[in-house]
């Protein structure tokens, strides 16, 4: 099992390493420059360093976690892209349909593949789905999302490049902003933020503030008018219920995660 300090998850499952830019938010891939790391080091799963692999032995690992968990499947990778076999996909599927005590948290920027093979996809309530949406050319992946069969949609806005005017929050159950961090991190407007919370508002949909982010992001830190902002979706599976990752406090109706996680950026 590999705990994830990504404040919106408890753990990360790889079985698809690898990557390549498909928009203007993969510039400053925080997975590829930890691929190369790794590779580095002689980790066999990142030989060929960030070039796309699929991995059938890290295939069975959520099935012997018995603790349940939020688990972030492909932090280093993209499920839904082009490289990954369809049947590898299905296998993935799988596993996590198998694994039903956790909950399985997808992302992607890939929204059209995602699309594509929906029908084919067997989703269960314990399989999250979203897309991340960096800027205003890239709102169409919420419609696309959308039309999925996944019975938990979320938006990632990270890394947020730019405002995003006003955008449709139907049927999406929970949104996440972050800013970008690291070297060559651009700037987040805390304007572009407020709009994007005050629609989550309007729309009573949970909101979770993840790191204004910069090349000194802990300095920056994650407040947001002054809290934090931890909202997970209402409608949470038997093992979010049930674990000790979810609480519910006041004042908000959300489930909030604990605040004491540290901030790692995530991939897609």
């Amino acid at each position: 099992m590999a705990k994830s300090t990504i404040e919106w998850t408890g753990s990360t499952w790889n079985p698809v390493t690898g990557c390549t830019k498909v928009s203007a938010g993969c510039r400053n891939c925080y997975a590829e420059r930890m691929a190369r790391r790794l590779q580095a080091m002689g980790q066999p799963n990142y030989s060929n360093g960030f070039k796309v692999a699929v991995h059938e032995h890290v295939l069975p690992l959520p099935l012997q976690w018995r603790k349940p968990q939020t688990v972030f499947v492909n932090s280093m990778s993209d499920l839904l892209h082009e490289h990954v076999p369809k049947e590898f996909i299905l296998k993935i599927f799988n596993v996590m349909n198998q694994a039903a005590w956790h909950t399985f948290q997808v992302l992607t920027k890939r929204s059209e593949r995602l699309l594509d093979l929906d029908i084919t996809l067997p989703w269960r309530k314990n399989i999250w789905m979203g897309v991340t949406v960096e800027d205003k050319d890239n709102l169409y992946r919420i419609a696309h999302l959308r039309k999925t069969g996944a019975s938990t949609k979320f938006l990632s806005f990270e890394p947020l490049l730019g405002p995003l005017g006003e955008f449709d929050l139907r049927d999406i159950d929970w949104v996440i902003v972050g800013g970008e961090s690291g070297y060559g991190a651009r700037p987040m407007d805390p304007s572009w933020v407020v709009n994007i919370h005050e629609q989550c508002v309007k729309s009573n949909v949970p909101f979770f503030f993840k790191q204004w982010g910069g090349v000194r992001k802990k300095e920056a830190g994650r407040e947001l008018e002054g809290r934090t902002w931890d909202e997970m979706p209402r409608v949470l599976s038997d093992t979010i219920a049930s674990s000790a990752t979810a609480r519910e406090t006041s004042p908000s109706s959300f489930h909030h995660l604990p605040s004491g996680k540290k901030s790692e950026p995530c991939r897609t």
